[in-house]
């Protein structure tokens, strides 16, 4: 029977693509809303998350309003994505994306679902499509509606903003 060999070249960059997957999945880049990226900014990841007062997911199946604000209070124009967390006990159960709804309140005034990713009882939503450009001293104000849609669900919901460079 033959040897098959695969080449040292194609063994790696299988490896580093498989590697780099899941890290592509959470922080996938964007076009930013109010300027083109560049070709280096658009391969960017965050470079850092700042960490929003976190709240208890609510017990019962009504729909609980979410408001969360981050201010730019840097000389230069910030790229940010908001993203909502929604951590499952450590213990368990952990709750899976038909647990919650996540709406966002829109320009149009109209709530639009978000889907939510699941990773290790974490869910969140996605950075791609929130990455946004904050400008110098300016403030984001986000609105989001939560509903527990299989009780008893238990958890914490963790807003963060990412910050890219």
């Amino acid at each position: 029977m033959p040897l098959r060999t695969i080449p040292r070249r194609a063994l790696v960059l299988t490896v580093a693509v498989l590697t780099a997957l899941p890290i592509a999945v959470l922080t996938a880049p964007a076009q930013a809303a109010s300027a083109p990226p560049t070709a280096s900014a658009a391969a960017a990841a965050p470079v850092r998350f700042v960490d929003l007062p976190d709240t208890a997911l609510p017990t019962d199946r009504a729909p609980h309003r979410i408001t969360f604000m981050y201010r730019n209070d840097t000389p230069a124009d910030q790229t940010i994505a908001p993203q909502i967390l929604v951590e499952s006990p450590q213990q368990g159960p952990f709750l899976s994306p038909s647990d919650v709804r996540l709406e966002q309140l829109g320009r149009d005034g109209r709530w639009h679902t978000l889907p939510l990713g699941s990773q290790t009882g974490t869910l969140y939503t996605q950075l791609i499509p929130a990455k946004i450009v904050l400008h110098s001293h300016h403030t984001l104000t986000e609105n989001y509606r939560l509903t527990v849609l299989h009780a008893p669900a238990r958890g914490t919901i963790e807003p963060r903003i990412a910050i890219y460079a």
